[in-house]
């Protein structure tokens, strides 16, 4: 089976972090999410991958390559104008009907779905396409669907206001199809699977079948669901690859980092590959550090997710933060409920709080 991974998205909800990073390359636990969906495929023996392209797509190509490296083989499709949730895959049909029915799936999702479980109930279902479902809390956020006593898919709902939902069963943008469903999108055009091809799929009384997915699935639509993505994957909620050993409960560290026996670290805390963690320093978890971060002798680093190269600097206390790659903090800099883009630098700036700062922003007092 080949699968096509859905990654031209804009992200335009985890701004400012995705200003210059596209979000299937949002770091969870040292590795952008797309790796982690490659490597779930490579699990469930699925290795022939196209991915579509949009905003910033030599971070993914230059990334992944030909997918050799990771026991892959990737192609790319590049979209210079989106073409839509269907109209990229249609775009890519010869490809992924070679093999007969093929699996799509979303590029930014964290999830550790059980993929050949989907494929299965796909096959014995007979349907033209199967989706998979998860229960969620609050369906005002998804579009979520209804379905028949026999688990077909009877209608949908896009966003339900509060109290209005048709159910709590959210389509986390995870599909198994057959090659005929691809004949009836028109090609070179903007088309959706949502808004436009499942409901005119139903209104011909074609069967959409379902599959309850019972592992960890994320869609990563926010900052807030971001860091709550981290800090499940830090606690081992959702099965993930990890480089990092656990050097004490609950503290993992990458190779070739450093943590000084006179760090105050309480758990649960991730240190990527190549980080320092001085002395005099306190980390207090849940805090994810990228690779190549550093923790100054002073500095106290709290409920925090920072990507690669985050320098704290002595002095500075940063809570309740979400930080980008590169950015620095030096001297008396007291951060709470931010969220702070690439390459910022931000020195003796006194209290900040709920701000969210452009990359390459810098403020020093």
């Amino acid at each position: 089976m080949r699968a096509m991974i859905m990654a031209a998205g804009l992200g335009t909800r985890l701004l400012p972090l995705t200003a210059i990073t596209p979000k299937p390359m949002v770091p969870i636990l040292g590795r952008p999410i797309l790796a982690h969906i490659l490597a779930l495929l490579r699990r469930h023996r699925i290795t022939d991958v196209v991915i579509n392209l949009h905003h910033a797509p030599e971070s993914i190509t230059s990334y992944f390559g030909d997918g050799r490296e990771w026991g892959m083989r990737v192609t790319y499709s590049l979209e210079p104008e989106l073409l839509g949730t269907a109209g990229g895959v249609k775009r890519n049909e010869r490809f992924l009907t070679e093999d007969g029915a093929f699996l799509v799936v979303s590029g930014d999702s964290l999830m550790d779905v059980d993929l050949s479980g989907l494929v299965a109930a796909h096959t014995d279902s007979g349907a033209v396409a199967t989706l998979a479902l998860k229960e969620v809390e609050d369906p005002s956020q998804y579009g979520v669907v209804a379905l028949d006593d026999r688990g077909a898919i009877r209608s949908f709902q896009e966003k339900p206001a509060p109290g209005e939902e048709i159910s709590r069963l959210c389509n986390c943008g995870l599909y198994v199809l057959e090659p005929d469903v691809l004949q009836r999108v028109p090609a070179g055009v903007f088309y959706d699977f949502g808004r436009q091809l499942w409901p005119e799929l139903l209104a011909e009384e074609a069967r959409l079948g379902s599959f309850s997915v019972s592992g960890y699935w994320n869609d990563v639509g926010d900052i807030q669901a971001y860091r709550q993505g981290s800090f499940d994957a830090l606690n081992g909620r959702v099965q993930l690859d990890r480089d990092a050993t656990e050097v004490m409960p609950g503290v993992w560290c990458g190779p070739r980092s450093y943590v000084d026996g006179g760090a105050d670290i309480e758990p649960p805390v991730y240190i990527g590959a190549d980080s320092r963690v001085e002395g005099g320093s306190r980390l207090r978890g849940p805090v994810v550090l990228g690779c190549g971060s550093v923790v100054e002798e002073g500095a106290t680093v709290s409920d925090v997710v920072a990507w690669p190269a985050a320098l704290f600097g002595r002095g500075s206390t940063i809570e309740r933060s979400t930080v980008g790659t590169l950015t620095r903090f030096m001297g008396w800099v007291r951060m709470r409920d931010c969220v702070v883009g690439e390459r910022c630098l931000l020195g003796d700036t006194g209290p900040i709080e709920g701000a969210s700062l452009e990359p390459g922003t810098v403020l020093w007092a």
